[in-house]
């Protein structure tokens, strides 16, 4: 316990509760589950605690058994650490629809698919009076909730929907302020105040954080071939980090398009 803390101090918060910690989680799940326990004893908690238990014995000093345990099991947990966040990376590029050139048939397909299914929201906003109307209220919110996002993303032209809200972004802050998002990035973050600045590190910060759960359940569903309580928990992880994704998306589009619109009004008039 002593030694978390003393790294918890040493370690910035992102590093320790976002990728050791669940790096350490994972390794340990897959060496005691996926290793020892596997489908056929896969409750087997007296077995899981007698293996954690031989693994931390150390008959009062550390033997070169035991230390060499520990460089085993620090290796693949700093590995896990450090791969995870590239990880993080691709799935982040894949949600925003820059697919690189080898997926490109797959992401056709895909935009396909999502275009036969868009309706127009004004449709889905007439169906969901229609079924308010006759009492179906869940199905009433759903068609809200369609017709919300239909509405920020407008037509799909992306093979995913986070990929056409940040395409309707940049049109945004195109008609409001004639800025360009991609050229005028850079510029924003050196020239914005520390407010607008901090808001933009946070949001961004929290998609980062989403596409970094979207790695671990792809990680632990995978783990689920050995040891099958481990898919599951991938499953549900993957279904929060999704659901945080789209919400992190949201806040990112808005603190960007707010943060060019301030910078527009705060910029002093040219003179004649």
């Amino acid at each position: 316990m002593g030694l978390l803390v003393e790294l918890h101090k040493r370690i910035p918060d992102g590093w320790f509760l976002r990728r050791l910690l669940p790096a350490a989680l994972f390794v340990v799940v897959a060496v005691v589950g996926g290793g020892e326990l596997g489908h056929t004893h896969w409750n087997g908690v007296g077995l899981a605690r007698e293996r954690i238990a031989g693994a931390l014995r150390t008959d009062g000093g550390l033997s070169a058994d035991t230390v060499a345990s520990l460089v085993l099991f620090a290796v693949p947990v700093v590995g896990a650490a450090f791969a995870v966040p590239y990880a993080a990376v691709a799935i982040g590029a894949l949600a925003s629809g820059a697919w690189p050139w080898w997926l490109m048939p797959v992401g056709r397909r895909l935009k396909a698919w999502r275009t036969r299914r868009w309706v127009e929201p004004d449709t889905l906003a007439r169906q969901s009076v229609r079924a308010r109307a006759n009492g179906h209220a869940l199905r009433a919110d759903r068609l809200d909730m369609r017709a919300a996002r239909a509405r920020a993303a407008g037509e799909p032209r992306s093979p995913t929907w986070t990929g056409d809200r940040f395409r309707r972004t940049e049109e945004n802050v195109t008609a409001a302020t004639g800025g360009d998002v991609v050229r005028g990035w850079t510029a924003l973050l050196l020239g914005a105040a520390d407010p607008p600045r901090a808001a933009l590190a946070e949001t961004r910060d929290a998609y980062d954080a989403a596409c970094e759960g979207l790695a671990w359940s792809a990680a632990f569903t995978v783990l689920g071939a050995w040891w099958w309580p481990a898919a599951p928990v991938g499953v549900l992880l993957g279904l929060t980090s999704w659901r945080s994704l789209r919400h992190a998306v949201h806040a990112l589009c808005r603190t960007t398009e707010a943060v060019f619109t301030l910078r527009e009004t705060d910029q002093p008039p040219t003179q004649p």
